[in-house]
């Protein structure tokens, strides 16, 4: 599969550094084989995440010069606001630094320790904020997700009777449903707005808050535009709004579909709900006109938003990741099928089978990634989730940076692949040397098996 050249020019580069062999096999073992303990200047190709990592508009980086630095009432605010309830359609705006930010506060004034909440499947910061309170979290991901080399679209939609199972079962210990849009952790998948509508029919129905984690909705977007029944003639920001409405409570981080490197928010209707939380972000935050943001950010923010509906720039974001996906999977290696909207993710553990899980066959692959060609991905499985939770799938997650990488980056990591896809056998597990007791992945050292 080809895709659109890029809807933009580039008007400023930055240099890459090519490491060596020998630097890479030092730099990982002083590093305890995690990449995030390695340094940007040593990375080739970062596909780590792509929160954060995107690269800003000229329109954005002259809105950052507007930026009005007051403490209180900043009229960056105020344009920040304004284009936040155009985006999600809610009345009441809480600017956050990140989205883990408004994950935590939100966490604090909904659950309680016992309380349950709910996903289609939760992501690693959403999970442990409300681990931290004490909730009990079940993950419902639709029954389609397990099948990675299906058609089937909306792979990443709520599994609807074990969610009525549960609602019915659990009753009012049930506090939150959360919908991550899209559902990162099961391959990066789309929802579909016919779902997120019947998860808020459910809702409704048991008295539980239905929240919507919203950091892809504009990719997700795309997707019901060119798949879901109903929706091909409506535009993206159309799409956003309609999908949003069925939430109690958005959260953001402005890192992915908001174009920016820092910030986030929450978005809802409910007064009482708004100001419990601008409580919290006061505590730990800031002010509620910038919430642990320089006005400079929350101009970035307020311009990306609406550059993320764009439907050229969409197009071509979502087949340039179609495109590394094809080019894996015409190789033979298991990628989770269709792609995704910022990322494509191989199931590690088809691709190394000789690696038990306990030894981390994702983990083994992305090490062998950065030791082969400098490439920095990351492992989505029974390393970043430990023993609580269930994981199905062992990926590796090739997160695209938007707007950064060109199709000849994108074909170096294809070569890379080719490599190590004919050497695999060689490749060893890994054992873990220190943990932390939440989100272990950003703190773990491993050793290789001797």
């Amino acid at each position: 599969m080809d895709y659109p050249f890029e809807p933009f020019k580039i008007k400023m580069v930055e240099p890459i550094y090519m490491t060596t062999r020998e630097e890479r096999e030092r730099i990982l073992k002083d590093a305890g084989y995690n990449l995030f303990n390695v340094k940007s200047r040593y990375i080739t190709v970062d596909l780590l995440t792509d929160s954060g990592t995107g690269s800003m508009s000229q329109f954005q980086w002259a809105g950052i010069m507007q930026g009005d630095e007051s403490y209180a009432g900043a009229s960056s605010f105020e344009r920040f606001e304004e284009a936040v309830k155009k985006f999600t359609g809610k009345k009441f705006v809480i600017p956050t630094h990140q989205g883990r930010a408004a994950e935590k506060i939100i966490a604090h004034v909904l659950l309680d320790k016992g309380d349950i909440a709910i996903s289609n499947t939760f992501f690693d910061t959403t999970g442990a904020n409300f681990q931290y309170q004490g909730a009990i979290l079940y993950d419902l991901p639709s029954p389609e997700s397990k099948n990675i080399f299906s058609e089937k679209m909306f792979k990443g939609n709520m599994d609807l009777d074990r969610l009525e199972k549960i609602l019915k079962e659990e009753g009012k210990k049930v506090k939150v449903i959360t919908m991550t849009l899209t559902n990162n952790t099961a391959g990066g998948q789309p929802v579909s707005v016919s779902n997120v509508k019947s998860v808020r029919e459910l809702a409704t129905k048991y008295g539980v808050l239905l929240h919507i984690d919203a950091c892809r909705i504009s990719e997700n977007s795309y997707f019901v535009k060119m798949y879901e029944p109903g929706f091909d003639n409506k535009s993206i920001g159309e799409i956003v709004k309609e999908t949003l409405s069925h939430a109690d409570i958005v959260t953001m981080s402005a890192k992915k579909d908001g174009l920016v490197n820092i910030g986030g928010f929450i978005a809802t209707d409910h007064e009482e709900l708004s100001m419990r939380f601008k409580e919290m972000l006061i505590l730990w935050e800031g002010f509620p006109t910038y919430g642990g943001l320089a006005g400079r950010d929350l101009e970035a923010i307020a311009i990306g938003l609406m550059e993320s509906l764009d439907e050229d720039y969409l197009k071509y974001r979502i087949q340039q990741v179609r495109y590394l996906g094809e080019k894996f999977r015409n190789m033979g290696i298991p990628v989770m099928w269709p792609t995704g909207g910022h990322a494509v993710y191989v199931e590690a553990s088809r691709f190394l089978p000789h690696i038990k899980r306990e030894n981390f066959p994702g983990q083994a692959l992305v090490v062998a990634l950065y030791l082969e060609g400098g490439i920095r991905t990351t492992e989505i499985g029974s390393l970043m989730f430990g023993a609580d939770r269930d994981v199905e799938h062992e990926f590796v997650r090739f997160a695209i940076p938007r707007r950064v990488y060109t199709r000849s980056h994108l074909d170096y990591v294809v070569k890379v692949m080719e490599t190590i896809s004919e050497t695999k056998a060689h490749i060893k597990g890994l054992t873990i040397e220190y943990e932390p007791p939440f989100l272990r992945h950003f703190l773990v050292r491993l050793k290789p098996l001797a």
